[in-house]
């Protein structure tokens, strides 16, 4: 069951619609395991739990619960990369360069193994006037990114800055967008310094009713939005951020 928040409801944005969605837990079973680059993991799950599953945003998010060799569960936010309610099928994609409870689970994971989710808890449906987009982020951002970019139609213009800590971690995506892809190369431990993302920042020029989405390290959200806003007068309404991570906390989101 889905419902729009009604006109008195904060909405970020007159550009973004937000859903709410039934809240629920599904327990869904692995079905393939794909290793789509060096640092990046792709898992495909299964399940009838899926039948009434709804994303309709692409940078929605589901929470994953893990469970530890202590008997706790951690929680972790990941994005639903691909869905299909008639195939019950549902792919998420796993960064993995870190040490993590959900990388180690992502890393262990076999076909079969099952995994609990909940949610999403609601989509941010952007408006069908936004024909054109500047997407940034880091290896976090990518499964939105690329669903974005992969749902887009041959209307829209996107342009996305994605930082990477190699060259090999670059990924490719079907649409039929106009799409300009600028990768960002830096070693992972400065994950949480915006200078590689920054600096092709500054060699993007930006069309009028440009959506911006940026999703990335906390720290490095606030720079680049801080320098899009106060510098360059990207208008508010037309900017959308979201920190992903935190250096040095766990399971945090700004």
């Amino acid at each position: 069951m889905t419902h729009v928040d009604s006109p008195n409801s904060t909405i970020a944005s007159p550009l973004v619609e937000r859903v709410r969605h039934e809240l629920k837990r599904r327990v869904l079973t692995v079905t393939a395991i794909q290793r789509l680059t060096p640092g990046m993991l792709r898992i495909r799950f299964g399940g009838e739990d899926l039948s009434d599953f709804v994303s309709l945003g692409a940078d929605d998010h589901v929470k994953i619960f893990i469970p530890t060799a202590s008997g706790e569960i951690e929680r972790r936010d990941y994005t639903p990369r691909q869905y299909d309610n008639a195939s019950r099928c549902l792919v998420i994609d796993f960064a993995v360069h870190d040490a993590g409870p959900a990388t180690r689970w992502a890393l262990d994971a076999r076909v079969g193994d099952t995994l609990e989710i909940g949610g999403p808890r609601g989509s941010a449906i952007i408006s069908k006037r936004v024909k054109r987009f500047l997407l940034i982020g880091d290896e976090t951002a990518l499964p939105a990114i690329g669903r974005r970019i992969e749902e887009a139609g041959s209307d829209h213009r996107i342009t996305s800055i994605v930082a990477v800590s190699d060259l090999d971690d670059r990924q490719t995506f079907e649409t039929a967008a106009d799409l300009t892809m600028l990768w960002a190369c830096r070693p992972l431990d400065q994950a949480s310094d915006p200078a590689a993302l920054l600096a092709l920042l500054k060699t993007v020029e930006l069309q009028p009713e440009t959506l911006l989405w940026i999703a990335a390290e906390a720290s490095v959200m606030r720079a680049l939005r801080d320098y899009m806003v106060n510098e360059r007068g990207h208008p508010l309404e037309w900017t959308k951020t979201s920190g992903y991570w935190a250096m040095g906390k766990a399971d945090a989101h700004e």
